[in-house]
């Protein structure tokens, strides 16, 4: 499997942007499909979106769809990004990303059964 690491949270106000990162240690990166992950104070952890092994496949929680952007990077820095535009307070949570158990299996529905390497998170706070 696939060590992950997390960067790029911080403080921002609503209607803000930020990019998350998520690199991996491992030359099997490129044949999980990957997927983001949020848990807010007080909440349970929660499908963001997720992204085939190839990358050309993706799908968001309803939440995000629309503002949110997941993409990888195969071939260079070996790592999946989350996008998040036009921020909102309840945005606001601790993101992790995750890779899939299986190699070149697809990520269907939102459950987080399927993903067994996780990284350590990271916070992205957004003010109103």
């Amino acid at each position: 499997q696939v060590q992950l690491v997390e960067s790029g949270g911080g403080l921002v106000q609503a209607g803000d942007s930020l990019r998350l990162s998520c690199k991996a240690s491992g030359h099997t990166f490129s044949w999980y499909a990957m997927g983001w992950f949020r848990q807010a104070p007080g909440k349970e952890r929660e499908f963001v979106a997720a992204i085939s092994w190839s990358g050309s496949s993706t799908h968001y929680a309803d939440s995000v769809k629309g503002r949110f952007t997941i993409s990888r990077d195969n071939v260079n820095n070996m790592a999946v990004y989350l996008q998040m535009n036009g921020l909102k307070p309840e945005d606001t949570a601790i993101y992790y990303c995750a890779a899939h158990r299986s190699p070149y299996t697809p990520v269907i529905g939102t459950s987080q059964g399927p993903f067994g390497s996780w990284g350590q998170g990271t916070q992205v706070t957004v003010s109103s």
